[in-house]
């Protein structure tokens, strides 16, 4: 079908150039015994003819590229052609505005070479801004579309700040802790999970490795859940930022964009929104804040597991898991004795206390 109408519009086209030029260009070739060329009519049938066998070979590979165009035109996001195309429309009507006087200049080649020329770049830098910019559009909408919501609500609600939302990297997803704090209704506010974060799991979930490919597949179990099970509202982000290739970065800027804040228990991801003036929440930090306090000066029995780094230090585990470094401990492997905390060490990467055997002290 698509072929048959591709070629219509040739044949309509070799008519249309038939009947305007094939007269004219008889009478400049002077060939007074085929008067009968000379009419509109015949210049119409000709040129339709002329063009659809000129044009016969070729009309596969239009009909090829026009289901090309199709196909990444359905593929392609709602956001995307919408602002692309309004990107176009805005360029379009700039060239409209600027050409104007320029076509009034009485010089040819400015009057009617220069528009062309502006209509095609303004185009495309309309159409490259909206296409790129569309994220930050998109931040606009939505805070503008809080904003109306907020200002149509009774004056006692205005007074409520709304939480912003929480934006979930994929170390947070993998860890799964976060789906047992939003079932204590701790976290507030909307879930984010962004697409590029989504696919990021998948990958994770389709590796060849095994540790990898098991670490994937509970982070879409976790977000199953959380999504199902959880009282808490869980929403995708569709936008991405093609022109940013970190997943750790498009988070930051997405959470610029939307003045969300990132949740996450990766380090670095931490250090990076901190400098960038992003909230952020560390799970790890949470996690370390929960613990019960131990200070210096306490006792605590622990059991002796292996030797530490240093020489003579050896390393027990608290039931929650947080590490102690018994100095002059490696004698006592395998054993439990009561030990006497002399430091504690807490930072967003977890806590180490280091102690002492209290037998030694005695000794002392």
């Amino acid at each position: 079908m698509l072929k048959r109408i591709v070629q219509l519009f040739i044949v309509i086209a070799g008519g249309t150039a038939g009947y305007l030029y094939i007269p004219d260009l008889v009478g400049l070739m002077n060939i007074s015994s085929s008067a009968w060329l000379k009419s509109p009519y015949i210049g119409l049938i000709l040129g339709a003819i002329i063009l659809f066998l000129i044009t016969f070979w070729f009309v596969d590979y239009v009909v090829h590229f026009i289901q090309w165009l199709e196909e990444v035109l359905i593929k392609a996001p709602v956001a995307d052609l919408l602002f692309g195309s309004l990107g176009i429309i805005v360029g379009l009507v700039i060239a409209y505005i600027i050409n104007q006087p320029i076509q009034e200049v009485d010089i040819q080649v400015v009057s009617q070479v220069v528009p062309i020329f502006l209509t095609v770049l303004l185009g495309y830098l309309g159409f490259q801004v909206g296409f790129k910019r569309r994220d930050e559009f998109l931040g606009l909408l939505t805070l503008a579309r809080k904003e109306k919501k907020k200002s149509m609500e009774p004056e006692e609600e205005k007074n409520v700040d709304t939480p912003k939302v929480k934006i979930l990297d994929t170390s947070v997803i993998i860890d799964g802790r976060i789906a047992d704090i939003c079932q204590t209704n701790f976290l507030e506010g909307t879930i984010i999970i962004p697409q590029f974060v989504l696919e990021e799991l998948q990958h994770i979930a389709d590796s060849s490795d095994v540790l990898k490919r098991n670490r994937g597949r509970r982070g879409l179990d976790v977000l199953n859940r959380m999504q199902k099970d959880l009282p808490v509202n869980v929403e995708i982000y569709e936008g991405d930022f093609e022109e940013i290739a970190e997943v750790d970065s498009k988070l930051v800027k997405l959470a610029k964009v939307i003045n969300g804040i990132v949740v996450t228990n990766d380090f670095n991801l931490n250090k990076v929104c901190e400098f960038q003036n992003v909230q952020v929440l560390n799970i790890n930090d949470l996690a370390n804040a929960v613990k019960p306090v131990v200070l210096p000066g306490e006792e605590l029995t622990v059991h002796v597991i292996k030797d530490g780094k240093e020489q003579n230090q050896g390393v027990a585990y608290l039931d929650d898991g947080t590490m102690i470094v018994v100095e002059e401990g490696k004698d006592y492997i395998g054993k439990t004795i009561e030990v006497l905390i002399t430091s504690v060490l807490q930072t967003s990467a977890g806590r180490m206390i280091f102690a002492k055997p209290k037998l030694l002290e005695k000794a002392l």
